[in-house]
């Protein structure tokens, strides 16, 4: 398993002066091969950590459940995983959402064989009845059962397996499954190598899908100023992908294949068409002087799915856990501010 290390923002001066050269270690964890991992791909190429005083070692999860399991032993200290396991954390494991990492709405999908799709698309509701392969308690899960809602067919007409990605796609393409639920870039495979189609995504069925960056809440009480350099990193990266994109195309590419599911073209330009957010779009999001913030509405609006599927019977208040005040941190320091913002 992979690790990486973060350095404190002290090392280079940028909250305590004189202590240049200090490195403080700090575990990243994230999904490889999801479209919100490449920023910490190509910062660590681009050794932007050490800009911060970061020096980061990486713990990898095959799916954000597990990833969450291990917060409760320490295991990792900030990352990014998808909305639904954040609020899992946030309801066992004291885990923060402190930052959005990507819009994934559009891409977290039913798809159909290409034998099934065609009566599925003219008559959604003749799904009923049918087996559903997906991963509980993620994003995809959430986009499945809001695409049920949407056509107006109960979970309970429907048979929800349990799987894996990896195994989900080898169904599809071995002619095991019919249907399945996917988050990129295995969806993307299906669609390639077993020509199933999208029948329906969270985007479609009128639902927010958040990936969201995530901190052990006793981590960052304790080291709020390495929170915020971490955020500073992860939006700076951003910046230089969208001021970089035949670069950042590459480095996804680079990624994906050290994943272990390689981008076809095709996924590649699927890829970057999600929305990823600028420091001043992640504060208006996360901006709650006024009400709840639209961070909070969508963590709600996912929360109030799980509630009603038994996956958590008494969700945590979306204000408990979702915060902007390390994202603030890097937007009130001058040096991270212009870090996080520049595209160089």
């Amino acid at each position: 398993m992979r690790r990486f290390v973060l350095l404190g923002a002290a090392a280079l001066g940028l909250f305590a002066p004189g202590v240049a050269g200090a490195q403080t270690p700090i575990k990243i964890s994230y999904q490889p091969t999801n479209y919100w991992a490449l920023p910490f791909y190509v910062a660590t190429k681009m050794n932007w950590w050490a800009k911060v005083g970061l020096k980061p070692s990486f713990v990898l999860f095959p799916a954000g459940v597990p990833q969450m399991a291990a917060a409760a032993a320490g295991s990792w200290d900030v990352g990014a995983t998808g909305s639904v396991p954040a609020v899992l954390g946030a309801a066992r494991f004291h885990v923060l959402t402190i930052g959005i990492d990507n819009d994934e709405s559009a891409t977290n999908v039913l798809v159909a064989s290409a034998k099934a799709y065609p009566g599925l698309a003219a008559n959604p509701k003749s799904i009923a009845g049918k087996r559903i392969l997906l991963t509980t308690n993620s994003t995809v899960d959430y986009a499945v059962r809001s695409c049920l809602a949407h056509w107006g067919v109960p979970d309970s007409q429907v048979s929800l397996v349990n799987l894996g990605q990896a195994p989900i796609v080898t169904s599809i393409i071995s002619g095991n499954a019919e249907l399945g639920g996917l988050w990129a870039p295995y969806s993307y495979e299906a669609m390639q190598k077993a020509h199933a189609k999208v029948l329906c995504s969270g985007k479609a069925a009128g639902v927010v899908i958040p990936g969201v960056l995530v901190a052990r809440a006793a981590y960052a009480k304790a080291h709020p100023d390495l929170v915020a350099a971490y955020l500073a990193v992860y939006v700076h990266a951003w910046a230089w992908a969208k001021a970089h994109p035949k670069e950042a195309a590459s480095m996804l590419q680079a990624a994906d294949v050290a994943g272990g599911v390689p981008l076809t073209s095709f996924g590649l330009k699927e890829e970057f068409t999600r929305p990823t957010f600028s420091l001043q779009q992640e504060l208006a999001l996360m901006d709650a002087s006024h009400g709840p913030s639209k961070l909070e509405q969508w963590m709600g609006q996912i929360s109030a799915f799980m509630q009603k599927t038994g996956s958590l019977p008494k969700p945590p208040a979306t204000a408990s856990y979702v915060t902007d005040a390390y994202m603030k941190r890097v937007g009130a320091d001058a040096k991270l501010r212009a870090f996080a913002e520049s595209a160089n």
